[in-house]
C-alpha cells in the first residue's frame, strides 16, 4: 500500500520492490502527492484567514481587540485599518480557500502577514538576545509561516483542484 502511494505504481503480484526508486522517492519526495499537499495549504491557510478575518469583522469583542492591537502598535487610522485588515484576511482567505485569484490573494495576505511582524510581532522579541536566539524567537511567529507558506503558493500556484486551475484550462482552449 505504501509503495503505491509514493510511486503511483504499486508492484505487481510476484514483482520485486524498486529499492532503488524507493530510495529515490525518500530522498527527493513524490510528484504524486504534490496536489493535494498543495490543496491541503492552500484550503487550510484559506480557511484560517477566512474564519479569523470573519470573527474579526463579526464579533465585536474580536473587533474590539484588533482595534486595541492597531492603537498599541501605533498604526494610523486604526478604526479604519482594523476593518481593513478584518476585510482583507476574510476575502483573501476565502478566495484563497477556493482557489480563486490564488497568487493575487497570496499577495495581499503575504503583504499583511509582513506588516503584522513589522508592527505587531517584532516588538514582542525579547530585547538583548544573541543573534542566534533572536532568530529563533523570530521563526517562531507563526506569521513568518504563513508568508512561507504564501511564498510557496505563489510559486507553485494553486494547484490541480482549484477554481483558478479550472479558468486557466477554459483560457486555453
Amino acid at each position: 500500500m505504501i509503495w503505491g502511494i509514493v510511486t503511483a505504481h504499486p508492484p505487481m503480484e510476484g514483482q520485486e520492490v524498486d529499492w532503488k526508486r524507493l530510495v529515490q522517492v525518500s530522498l527527493l519526495g513524490s510528484s504524486y502527492l504534490e496536489q493535494y499537499a498543495i490543496l491541503m495549504v492552500r484550503i487550510s491557510l484559506g480557511l484560517f484567514f477566512a474564519i479569523s478575518g470573519a470573527n474579526k469583522l463579526f464579533v465585536a469583542r474580536n473587533a474590539q481587540t484588533m482595534y486595541e492591537t492597531l492603537v498599541e502598535a501605533k498604526v494610523p487610522f486604526p478604526h479604519l485599518m482594523a476593518y481593513f485588515v478584518s476585510g482583507v484576511e476574510f476575502v483573501g482567505g476565502s478566495l484563497l480557500t477556493v482557489g480563486l485569484l490564488s497568487s493575487p490573494a497570496c499577495v495581499v495576505l503575504l503583504v499583511n502577514m509582513l506588516v503584522a511582524i513589522l508592527t505587531a510581532k517584532l516588538s514582542g522579541i525579547p530585547k538583548g538576545l544573541s543573534p542566534l536566539n533572536w532568530l529563533d524567537e523570530f521563526l517562531y511567529l507563526p506569521e513568518v509561516l504563513y508568508v512561507l507558506f504564501f511564498i510557496l503558493l505563489i510559486c507553485f500556484g494553486p494547484g490541480k483542484f482549484s477554481v483558478d486551475y479550472w479558468l486557466a484550462g477554459k483560457l486555453r482552449r
